[in-house]
């Protein structure tokens, strides 16, 4: 019976002992993903969707508080992702080119010419490529309340 106890405790702590290959930031999310950007673009049509999961490349990160992060979510798309209530950030550099996983609302909206040059500003844009900035975007807003990055 001893025996039989200890096999059962080893086993299970074997289990748990899995890697995180993810660094977690807001809300612990899982790193499963089961919907594609395509899939949630065409719901969002209709209106926001909550507890949208999707998985990217992260192309850059807001390098003054890391308050926002460009993600690449399919070949020819990147999205903006915001942080639920300014509630949490990302790391201000260093997770260029790292997968990672969001978890939150997605919702059509328009990003109005004034937020795009701020944007461009904080990602350190030159000023003659803001000044080029001169139409708003229509487009999908992320708002994440959790964040996986891979480590």
């Amino acid at each position: 019976m001893n025996q039989t106890s200890l096999i059962l405790v080893l086993s299970i702590a074997l289990i748990s002992c899995g890697k995180n290959h993810y660094n977690n930031y807001g809300a612990i999310i899982s790193s499963n993903v089961d919907q594609s950007y395509r899939d949630v673009f065409n719901k969002i049509q209709s209106g926001p969707v909550e507890n949208v999961t999707l998985k990217g490349e992260i192309i850059n990160t807001c390098p003054k508080k890391g308050c926002w992060m460009d993600v690449k979510v399919s070949e020819t798309d990147t999205i903006i992702v915001r942080f639920k209530d300014y509630g949490f950030f990302v790391p201000k550099e260093g997770a260029e080119g790292k997968q990672t996983i969001i978890k939150g609302e997605a919702k059509l909206d328009t990003l109005s010419v004034e937020l795009l040059r701020h944007y461009a500003e904080d990602a350190g844009k030159p000023p003659e490529e803001i000044l080029a900035i001169t139409e708003p975007e229509f487009k999908m807003q992320f708002t994440a309340s959790g964040v996986l990055i891979e480590k």
